[in-house]
């Protein structure tokens, strides 16, 4: 069985808006073992929606469409599935039903151009929405079944999940196939370098397919299994895994493709541990991240950005004689700036960056692209200085913050 995935929109077609549904339908589709073919996408115009729609009837077996289900004229993707199909669009009384309620719950002006998002081809097979307006439906063109879902992420998510995937794995039957995924992050070494320790992962493993992917700073390792069996897929894939994280070690972050600030939060709520900051150079980012984790008020007490000297002598007590000594960019400025912040707050760890993330500001001695890192535990306090060759000033502040936060995972973990 083999999926194309059209996405419709003038603000999708120019580059307005950047098309994430089409990559998480097609992730979701693969998982359930649905080949994915083609990705289209068209603007607002009729003739071509069904232009598409009639060629892709031809091909596919299934189809998912998405946008072009709102209330305003340049929504045609309704219109446009009717013409494919050869029928007209009638009033779906349960669907206007909905509409109104929706309007009427929220106190909203109900008028009579979202009346028109009832209106679906005749012998379609509705698909209501929970958490919008728009609702969707599945209609045969060709010999293909297309599944038309709002173009709002939301709402296309629950829909997806709740009625089209369902749908699908109906007209699988027995030729259902699983196509599982295993994301596994890490961080600290290059894209080739994870590459070719995990190469063969491929032989060692018959059955597995292996993928790479950058997400800077973070390298995520993707291991592929396929077959009918759900229980030997997945067993397939942690016998993969087991392999992967022994070749890697300690550079392995999370065998469920978690990034670094969720792994590091984890780590702190599982330890009943918590974590103040002082950061200069990566200018909050650590905190920011840290506190996007649902959760974070169990292990976050405390932030400065301690960005100018002064800062750090008056807030987290720093000699002035070692700013003088070694400037703030230095191992044992670091160590102090932790060491303050974790009595600031009475935490059980504090983690400071001092750096130069550029583009200007760095000498010889300290080019742009180093950072020094201080961690205080209650037992000790470690200064580290690290250097990264990037001459951009967000990819520093970016690789700086994950350093860091790298430096307390492994102390986490019992590993320095």
């Amino acid at each position: 069985m083999i999926a194309e995935i059209l996405a419709t929109g003038d603000e999708i077609r120019s580059g307005a808006l950047v098309d994430s549904n089409s990559a998480y339908i097609a992730e979701k589709l693969e998982q359930a073992g649905i080949a994915v073919t083609r990705h289209i996408c068209v603007g607002d115009d009729l003739d071509v929606l069904v232009e598409v729609m009639t060629a892709i009837g031809q091909r596919a077996d299934v189809a998912l469409v998405t946008g072009g289900l709102g209330p305003t004229t340049d929504d045609l993707t309704t219109e446009a599935a009717a013409k494919a199909a050869g029928v007209d669009c009638v009033l779906d009384p349960k669907a206007l039903q909905d509409i109104e309620a929706f309007f009427k719950q929220r106190q909203r002006l109900f008028t009579q151009s979202n009346k028109k998002q009832a209106l679906l081809p005749k012998g379609c097979v509705p698909m209501y929405n929970p958490v919008g307006t728009a609702p969707g439906f599945q209609i045969k063109i060709g010999k293909c079944q297309f599944f038309c879902v709002p173009g709002v992420p939301p709402e296309m998510r629950v829909m997806l999940s709740q009625q089209v995937l369902p749908r699908v794995a109906d007209l699988q039957g027995d030729t259902r196939q699983y196509c599982l995924v295993k994301n596994i992050s890490t961080f600290g070494m290059t894209e080739s370098a994870v590459g070719e320790a995990v190469a063969d992962v491929v032989r060692a493993v018959p059955g597995i397919k292996l993928g790479l992917r950058s997400k800077f700073p973070e390298i995520h390792v993707k291991l592929y299994a396929q077959g009918n069996n759900q229980n030997q897929v997945t067993q397939l894939l942690d016998q993969a895994t087991v392999w992967v994280t022994d070749k890697i070690g300690e550079r392995v972050l999370s065998v469920k493709g978690h990034a670094m600030p969720k792994v590091v939060a984890d780590l702190l709520l599982s330890k009943k541990a918590t974590i103040a900051l002082a950061e200069s150079c990566t200018g909050g980012l650590i905190a920011n991240w840290l506190t996007d984790v649902p959760g974070s008020s169990g292990y976050f007490l405390f932030s400065g950005v301690t960005y100018a000297n002064e800062a750090k002598v008056d807030v987290l007590g720093v000699p002035q004689t070692m700013l003088e000594a070694h400037g703030a960019v230095h191992e044992e400025t670091a160590k102090a700036m932790a060491a303050g912040a974790r009595r600031v707050a009475g935490a059980t760890y504090g983690l400071a960056t001092s750096g130069i993330a550029g583009p200007d500001g760095g000498t010889e001695e300290k080019p742009v692209g180093t950072v020094c890192v201080g961690l205080a535990t209650p037992t000790e306090t470690i200064g580290r200085r690290l250097y990264f060759p990037f001459g951009k000033r967000l990819m520093n502040k970016t690789i700086f913050a994950e350093a860091a936060l790298d430096m307390l995972r492994k102390k986490l973990i019992g590993n320095q």
